[in-house]
Protein backbone atom coordinates (compact mmCIF):
# COMPACT_ATOMS: atom_id res chain seq x y z
CA UNK A 1 0.00 0.00 0.00
CA UNK A 2 1.13 3.49 -1.10
CA UNK A 3 2.45 5.62 1.89
CA UNK A 4 0.30 8.89 2.58
CA UNK A 5 0.69 11.63 -0.09
CA UNK A 6 -0.06 15.40 -0.09
CA UNK A 7 0.72 18.21 1.97
CA UNK A 8 0.22 16.34 5.16
CA UNK A 9 2.57 14.06 4.67
CA UNK A 10 5.22 16.30 3.07
CA UNK A 11 5.39 18.70 5.86
CA UNK A 12 6.23 15.69 8.38
CA UNK A 13 8.43 13.14 6.57
CA UNK A 14 9.12 10.33 8.81
CA UNK A 15 6.38 11.19 11.06
CA UNK A 16 2.66 9.70 12.11
CA UNK A 17 -0.10 12.02 12.03
CA UNK A 18 -1.29 13.25 15.28
CA UNK A 19 -3.98 9.87 15.78
CA UNK A 20 -4.20 7.40 18.66
CA UNK A 21 -0.68 7.52 20.03
CA UNK A 22 -1.29 4.12 22.67
CA UNK A 23 1.49 2.11 21.41
CA UNK A 24 2.29 -1.83 23.32
CA UNK A 25 5.58 -1.96 23.48
CA UNK A 26 5.44 -4.45 26.34
CA UNK A 27 3.05 -7.22 25.98
CA UNK A 28 2.49 -7.45 29.68
CA UNK A 29 0.68 -4.69 29.82
CA UNK A 30 -1.89 -5.59 27.29
CA UNK A 31 -4.86 -5.52 29.56
CA UNK A 32 -3.49 -2.14 31.39
CA UNK A 33 -5.58 0.03 28.65
CA UNK A 34 -8.58 -0.22 27.01
CA UNK A 35 -7.12 -0.26 22.91
CA UNK A 36 -3.93 0.35 21.60
CA UNK A 37 -2.96 1.85 18.54
CA UNK A 38 -0.76 0.97 15.10
CA UNK A 39 -0.80 -2.63 16.18
CA UNK A 40 1.13 -5.33 13.57
CA UNK A 41 -1.05 -8.07 12.16
CA UNK A 42 1.24 -11.20 11.40
CA UNK A 43 0.90 -13.01 9.09
CA UNK A 44 -0.39 -16.09 10.51
CA UNK A 45 -3.60 -13.73 11.82
CA UNK A 46 -3.48 -12.43 8.21
CA UNK A 47 -4.28 -15.83 7.02
CA UNK A 48 -6.95 -16.58 9.75
CA UNK A 49 -8.59 -13.66 9.11
CA UNK A 50 -8.67 -14.54 5.18
CA UNK A 51 -9.22 -18.07 5.40
CA UNK A 52 -12.81 -16.69 8.04
CA UNK A 53 -14.08 -14.47 5.28
CA UNK A 54 -13.88 -17.01 2.89
CA UNK A 55 -15.95 -19.62 5.30
CA UNK A 56 -18.62 -16.85 6.37
CA UNK A 57 -19.15 -16.19 2.71
CA UNK A 58 -19.69 -19.78 0.89
CA UNK A 59 -23.20 -19.79 1.37
CA UNK A 60 -25.05 -16.14 0.00
CA UNK A 61 -28.41 -15.17 0.75
CA UNK A 62 -31.05 -15.91 -1.60
CA UNK A 63 -30.90 -13.11 -4.35
CA UNK A 64 -34.70 -13.15 -3.61
CA UNK A 65 -34.50 -12.36 0.21
CA UNK A 66 -31.22 -9.87 -1.09
CA UNK A 67 -33.79 -8.10 -3.05
CA UNK A 68 -36.04 -7.65 0.16
CA UNK A 69 -33.10 -6.10 1.81
CA UNK A 70 -32.75 -3.59 -0.86
CA UNK A 71 -35.95 -2.85 -1.39
CA UNK A 72 -37.34 -2.36 2.26
CA UNK A 73 -33.67 -0.85 3.62
CA UNK A 74 -35.42 2.41 5.07
CA UNK A 75 -37.58 0.54 7.01
CA UNK A 76 -34.95 -1.32 8.64
CA UNK A 77 -32.81 1.46 9.36
CA UNK A 78 -36.20 3.26 10.67
CA UNK A 79 -36.43 0.54 12.63
CA UNK A 80 -33.33 0.71 14.16
CA UNK A 81 -33.61 4.32 15.12
CA UNK A 82 -36.99 3.65 16.51
CA UNK A 83 -35.37 1.04 18.99
CA UNK A 84 -32.08 2.54 19.64
CA UNK A 85 -33.12 6.36 19.34
CA UNK A 86 -29.69 8.19 19.79
CA UNK A 87 -28.78 6.15 22.73
CA UNK A 88 -26.68 3.49 20.37
CA UNK A 89 -23.61 5.58 19.42
CA UNK A 90 -21.38 7.62 21.16
CA UNK A 91 -20.61 11.27 21.20
CA UNK A 92 -18.13 12.37 17.70
CA UNK A 93 -16.04 14.74 19.73
CA UNK A 94 -13.06 12.93 18.49
CA UNK A 95 -13.78 14.38 14.98
CA UNK A 96 -12.47 17.96 15.57
CA UNK A 97 -8.84 16.08 15.74
CA UNK A 98 -8.99 13.52 12.96
CA UNK A 99 -10.84 16.24 11.08
CA UNK A 100 -9.87 19.46 11.64
CA UNK A 101 -11.43 20.86 8.47
CA UNK A 102 -15.23 20.85 10.57
CA UNK A 103 -13.88 23.61 12.44
CA UNK A 104 -11.05 25.01 10.33
CA UNK A 105 -10.59 28.40 12.49
CA UNK A 106 -11.10 27.06 16.34
CA UNK A 107 -8.49 27.17 18.21
CA UNK A 108 -8.53 23.10 19.11
CA UNK A 109 -6.17 21.88 21.09
CA UNK A 110 -4.52 19.20 18.54
CA UNK A 111 -1.85 16.58 20.20
CA UNK A 112 1.84 16.74 18.34
CA UNK A 113 2.50 14.69 15.74
CA UNK A 114 4.90 11.53 16.92
CA UNK A 115 7.02 9.61 15.64
CA UNK A 116 6.43 6.00 14.82
CA UNK A 117 7.24 3.68 17.96
CA UNK A 118 10.38 2.84 16.19
CA UNK A 119 10.98 5.90 14.80
CA UNK A 120 10.74 4.38 11.35
CA UNK A 121 8.17 5.59 8.34
CA UNK A 122 5.88 3.56 7.85
CA UNK A 123 2.54 2.63 4.96
CA UNK A 124 -0.40 4.18 5.96
CA UNK A 125 -2.21 0.87 6.87
CA UNK A 126 -0.78 0.75 10.60
CA UNK A 127 -1.98 4.53 11.24
CA UNK A 128 -4.25 5.06 14.09
CA UNK A 129 -7.09 7.09 14.30
CA UNK A 130 -8.23 8.23 17.45
CA UNK A 131 -10.47 7.24 20.67
CA UNK A 132 -13.61 6.63 18.97
CA UNK A 133 -14.26 2.36 20.12
CA UNK A 134 -15.92 -0.05 18.30
CA UNK A 135 -15.95 2.56 15.57
CA UNK A 136 -19.36 4.11 16.79
CA UNK A 137 -18.84 7.03 19.32
CA UNK A 138 -23.09 9.27 20.29
CA UNK A 139 -24.63 12.56 22.14
CA UNK A 140 -26.19 11.61 25.21
CA UNK A 141 -30.05 12.07 25.36
CA UNK A 142 -31.39 15.29 25.50
CA UNK A 143 -34.20 16.30 27.93
CA UNK A 144 -35.11 19.93 27.34
CA UNK A 145 -37.94 20.63 25.41
CA UNK A 146 -38.30 20.19 21.68
CA UNK A 147 -38.88 22.80 18.72
CA UNK A 148 -42.29 22.45 17.34
CA UNK A 149 -41.29 20.31 13.86
CA UNK A 150 -44.15 18.47 11.68
CA UNK A 151 -42.14 16.07 9.23
CA UNK A 152 -44.19 16.09 6.03
CA UNK A 153 -43.31 13.24 3.42
CA UNK A 154 -44.01 13.30 -0.38
CA UNK A 155 -42.88 10.84 -2.92
CA UNK A 156 -39.20 12.26 -2.96
CA UNK A 157 -39.01 11.77 0.90
CA UNK A 158 -39.30 15.64 1.46
CA UNK A 159 -39.01 17.71 4.72
CA UNK A 160 -41.40 20.34 5.69
CA UNK A 161 -39.74 22.77 8.36
CA UNK A 162 -42.56 24.47 10.01
CA UNK A 163 -42.88 27.73 11.62
CA UNK A 164 -44.50 28.41 15.22
CA UNK A 165 -47.65 29.00 13.25
CA UNK A 166 -47.50 25.80 11.42
CA UNK A 167 -46.78 27.10 8.26
CA UNK A 168 -45.21 25.72 5.66
CA UNK A 169 -41.11 27.71 5.49
CA UNK A 170 -39.59 25.40 3.11
CA UNK A 171 -40.07 22.71 0.48
CA UNK A 172 -36.78 21.03 -1.12
CA UNK A 173 -39.10 20.64 -4.64
CA UNK A 174 -40.07 24.46 -4.49
CA UNK A 175 -36.35 25.31 -3.97
CA UNK A 176 -34.57 27.31 -7.20
CA UNK A 177 -30.97 26.49 -6.71
CA UNK A 178 -30.22 28.23 -9.31
CA UNK A 179 -31.62 31.69 -8.02
CA UNK A 180 -29.92 31.16 -4.79
CA UNK A 181 -33.25 30.01 -2.71
CA UNK A 182 -31.72 27.51 -0.71
CA UNK A 183 -31.27 27.25 3.19
CA UNK A 184 -28.01 28.41 3.60
CA UNK A 185 -26.96 30.58 0.64
CA UNK A 186 -25.40 33.42 2.52
CA UNK A 187 -23.23 30.73 4.55
CA UNK A 188 -19.78 31.59 3.86
CA UNK A 189 -18.20 27.70 5.06
CA UNK A 190 -20.96 24.62 4.09
CA UNK A 191 -20.64 21.26 5.61
CA UNK A 192 -23.21 18.89 4.80
CA UNK A 193 -23.10 15.06 6.62
CA UNK A 194 -24.69 12.11 4.79
CA UNK A 195 -26.34 9.81 7.14
CA UNK A 196 -26.14 11.90 9.94
CA UNK A 197 -28.24 9.51 12.14
CA UNK A 198 -29.75 10.79 15.61
CA UNK A 199 -26.77 14.17 14.73
CA UNK A 200 -24.18 12.49 16.27
CA UNK A 201 -21.92 14.31 14.24
CA UNK A 202 -24.09 17.27 13.52
CA UNK A 203 -24.34 18.71 17.14
CA UNK A 204 -20.58 18.27 18.04
CA UNK A 205 -19.80 20.72 14.79
CA UNK A 206 -22.38 22.99 16.14
CA UNK A 207 -21.17 23.12 19.44
CA UNK A 208 -17.44 23.18 18.52
CA UNK A 209 -17.51 25.17 15.31
CA UNK A 210 -19.05 28.98 16.39
CA UNK A 211 -18.07 30.37 13.13
CA UNK A 212 -20.85 33.10 11.93
CA UNK A 213 -20.53 32.39 8.59
CA UNK A 214 -21.41 27.97 9.01
CA UNK A 215 -23.92 26.13 8.20
CA UNK A 216 -24.74 22.38 8.50
CA UNK A 217 -26.62 20.37 6.52
CA UNK A 218 -27.49 16.62 7.45
CA UNK A 219 -29.28 14.05 5.47
CA UNK A 220 -30.30 10.33 6.14
CA UNK A 221 -32.28 7.45 4.50
CA UNK A 222 -34.36 6.95 7.91
CA UNK A 223 -37.15 9.33 8.73
CA UNK A 224 -36.91 8.48 12.17
CA UNK A 225 -33.38 9.42 12.27
CA UNK A 226 -34.32 12.68 10.74
CA UNK A 227 -36.96 13.42 13.13
CA UNK A 228 -34.66 12.75 16.07
CA UNK A 229 -32.45 15.55 14.70
CA UNK A 230 -34.91 17.91 14.33
CA UNK A 231 -36.71 17.37 17.79
CA UNK A 232 -33.26 17.44 19.43
CA UNK A 233 -32.85 21.06 21.75
CA UNK A 234 -29.71 21.50 19.95
CA UNK A 235 -31.39 21.66 16.54
CA UNK A 236 -31.13 25.12 15.03
CA UNK A 237 -32.60 26.04 11.67
CA UNK A 238 -30.62 29.30 11.53
CA UNK A 239 -27.68 26.97 11.28
CA UNK A 240 -28.71 23.59 10.34
CA UNK A 241 -30.91 21.84 8.09
CA UNK A 242 -31.60 18.19 8.44
CA UNK A 243 -33.99 16.37 5.47
CA UNK A 244 -34.76 12.96 4.60
CA UNK A 245 -32.43 11.88 1.14
CA UNK A 246 -32.50 8.50 -0.44
CA UNK A 247 -28.42 8.32 -2.10
CA UNK A 248 -29.22 5.95 -4.35
CA UNK A 249 -31.71 7.42 -5.98
CA UNK A 250 -30.55 10.17 -8.35
CA UNK A 251 -33.92 11.88 -8.77
CA UNK A 252 -33.90 12.62 -4.61
CA UNK A 253 -32.96 16.31 -4.43
CA UNK A 254 -30.41 17.96 -2.35
CA UNK A 255 -31.01 21.76 -1.07
CA UNK A 256 -28.27 22.67 -1.97
CA UNK A 257 -27.09 23.73 -5.79
CA UNK A 258 -23.56 21.92 -7.34
CA UNK A 259 -20.01 23.16 -6.37
CA UNK A 260 -21.34 25.03 -3.38
CA UNK A 261 -20.20 22.92 -0.05
CA UNK A 262 -17.18 23.21 1.39
CA UNK A 263 -17.12 19.72 3.00
CA UNK A 264 -19.14 16.59 2.64
CA UNK A 265 -18.65 13.91 5.19
CA UNK A 266 -19.35 10.09 5.73
CA UNK A 267 -19.01 8.58 9.64
CA UNK A 268 -19.30 4.69 8.62
CA UNK A 269 -22.50 5.34 5.81
CA UNK A 270 -20.97 4.66 2.43
CA UNK A 271 -20.69 0.56 3.76
CA UNK A 272 -24.39 0.56 4.47
CA UNK A 273 -25.19 0.77 0.31
CA UNK A 274 -24.97 -1.84 -2.31
CA UNK A 275 -21.68 -2.23 -3.63
CA UNK A 276 -22.68 -1.29 -7.69
CA UNK A 277 -24.43 1.94 -6.51
CA UNK A 278 -21.21 3.25 -4.22
CA UNK A 279 -19.79 5.14 -7.60
CA UNK A 280 -22.73 7.06 -8.80
CA UNK A 281 -23.24 8.16 -5.11
CA UNK A 282 -19.85 9.37 -5.07
CA UNK A 283 -20.16 11.08 -8.50
CA UNK A 284 -22.97 13.05 -7.26
CA UNK A 285 -21.28 13.85 -3.91
CA UNK A 286 -18.00 15.03 -5.98
CA UNK A 287 -20.05 17.55 -8.15
CA UNK A 288 -21.70 19.24 -4.57
CA UNK A 289 -18.08 20.47 -3.44
CA UNK A 290 -16.65 23.49 -4.76
CA UNK A 291 -13.13 23.71 -6.40
CA UNK A 292 -10.97 22.52 -2.75
CA UNK A 293 -13.86 21.23 -1.02
CA UNK A 294 -13.10 18.11 0.33
CA UNK A 295 -15.01 14.98 0.99
CA UNK A 296 -13.85 13.15 5.08
CA UNK A 297 -14.76 9.49 5.35
CA UNK A 298 -14.18 6.73 7.86
CA UNK A 299 -15.39 3.29 7.70
CA UNK A 300 -15.09 -0.69 7.69
CA UNK A 301 -11.48 -1.95 6.60
CA UNK A 302 -11.91 -5.38 5.32
CA UNK A 303 -11.28 -8.19 8.00
CA UNK A 304 -12.70 -5.82 10.62
CA UNK A 305 -13.58 -8.04 13.52
CA UNK A 306 -17.23 -7.21 12.63
CA UNK A 307 -16.96 -9.01 9.41
CA UNK A 308 -14.74 -12.05 11.24
CA UNK A 309 -17.92 -12.50 13.41
CA UNK A 310 -20.88 -12.91 10.27
CA UNK A 311 -21.84 -16.68 10.62
CA UNK A 312 -22.32 -18.45 7.28
CA UNK A 313 -25.90 -17.52 5.44
CA UNK A 314 -25.35 -13.92 5.93
CA UNK A 315 -23.29 -12.95 3.19
CA UNK A 316 -24.24 -11.23 0.18
CA UNK A 317 -21.84 -11.09 -1.87
CA UNK A 318 -17.95 -10.29 -1.64
CA UNK A 319 -17.14 -8.77 1.91
CA UNK A 320 -20.91 -7.41 1.61
CA UNK A 321 -23.42 -8.84 4.34
CA UNK A 322 -26.45 -8.26 6.35
CA UNK A 323 -27.16 -7.56 9.59
CA UNK A 324 -29.75 -9.65 12.41
CA UNK A 325 -32.01 -5.91 11.89
CA UNK A 326 -31.83 -6.46 8.14
CA UNK A 327 -28.83 -3.20 8.14
CA UNK A 328 -26.08 -4.23 5.39
CA UNK A 329 -22.50 -3.39 5.59
CA UNK A 330 -19.01 -3.55 3.60
CA UNK A 331 -16.02 -4.11 4.43
CA UNK A 332 -13.45 -2.00 1.82
CA UNK A 333 -9.93 -2.23 1.00
CA UNK A 334 -8.20 1.56 0.69
CA UNK A 335 -7.73 0.74 -2.85
CA UNK A 336 -11.12 0.64 -3.42
CA UNK A 337 -12.30 3.40 -1.73
CA UNK A 338 -9.08 5.38 -3.60
CA UNK A 339 -10.67 4.06 -7.32
CA UNK A 340 -14.37 5.51 -5.56
CA UNK A 341 -13.12 8.72 -4.83
CA UNK A 342 -10.76 9.11 -7.96
CA UNK A 343 -13.18 7.90 -10.20
CA UNK A 344 -15.19 10.45 -9.12
CA UNK A 345 -12.62 13.30 -9.95
CA UNK A 346 -10.69 14.29 -6.90
CA UNK A 347 -7.82 13.70 -5.59
CA UNK A 348 -6.25 12.25 -2.57
CA UNK A 349 -5.44 13.63 0.58
CA UNK A 350 -5.11 11.40 2.84
CA UNK A 351 -5.91 7.50 2.79
CA UNK A 352 -4.97 5.37 5.92
CA UNK A 353 -5.95 2.43 7.74
CA UNK A 354 -6.28 2.13 11.26
CA UNK A 355 -5.86 -1.39 13.06
CA UNK A 356 -6.30 -0.92 16.17
CA UNK A 357 -6.36 -3.72 19.04
CA UNK A 358 -9.18 -2.93 21.70
CA UNK A 359 -9.40 -4.75 25.28
CA UNK A 360 -11.85 -6.50 27.76
CA UNK A 361 -9.97 -5.95 31.17
CA UNK A 362 -12.68 -7.76 33.00
CA UNK A 363 -13.35 -10.37 30.46
CA UNK A 364 -9.71 -10.37 29.40
CA UNK A 365 -10.60 -10.55 25.99
CA UNK A 366 -8.40 -8.97 22.62
CA UNK A 367 -10.43 -7.37 19.70
CA UNK A 368 -8.83 -6.55 16.67
CA UNK A 369 -10.66 -3.31 14.95
CA UNK A 370 -9.92 -2.67 11.40
CA UNK A 371 -11.37 1.13 10.33
CA UNK A 372 -10.40 3.36 6.91
CA UNK A 373 -10.00 7.37 7.00
CA UNK A 374 -9.77 9.35 4.31
CA UNK A 375 -9.93 12.59 2.73
CA UNK A 376 -10.12 13.58 -0.87
CA UNK A 377 -10.33 17.46 -2.83
CA UNK A 378 -11.73 18.41 -5.60
CA UNK A 379 -9.16 19.99 -7.73
CA UNK A 380 -9.16 23.61 -8.74
CA UNK A 381 -9.27 24.21 -12.37
CA UNK A 382 -6.52 24.57 -14.35
CA UNK A 383 -4.87 27.93 -13.95
CA UNK A 384 -6.81 29.12 -10.46
CA UNK A 385 -4.29 30.69 -8.25
CA UNK A 386 -4.68 29.63 -4.83
CA UNK A 387 -2.36 30.75 -2.05
CA UNK A 388 0.37 32.07 -4.99
CA UNK A 389 0.50 28.85 -6.71
CA UNK A 390 -0.91 28.36 -10.40
CA UNK A 391 -2.99 25.06 -10.31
Amino acid sequence: MAAPSGPEAAAAPGRRQPFGSRFLTDPSRLFQHNAWDNVEWSEEQEASARNKVQENSRQLVPQDKQDEYELNANEYWNDFYKIHENGFFKDRHWLFTEFPELAPNQNLSQPEASAYKDGSTRKPINTGLGSCENGLCSLETRTQEHHQLDSMKDGNNIINRLDADGEAILKLGDLKLSDGDFPGSSATYRILEVGCGAGNTVFPILQTNNDPGLFVYCCDFSSTAVDLVQTNAEYDSSRCFAFVHDLCKDQSPYPMPEESLDIVILIFVLSALLPEKMQRVMNRLSRLLKPGGMILLRDYGRYDLAQLRFKKGRCLSDNFYVRGDGTRVYFFTQDELDALFTTAGLEKVQNLVDRRLQVNRGKQVTMHRVWIQCKYRKPFPTGHKENGHIH
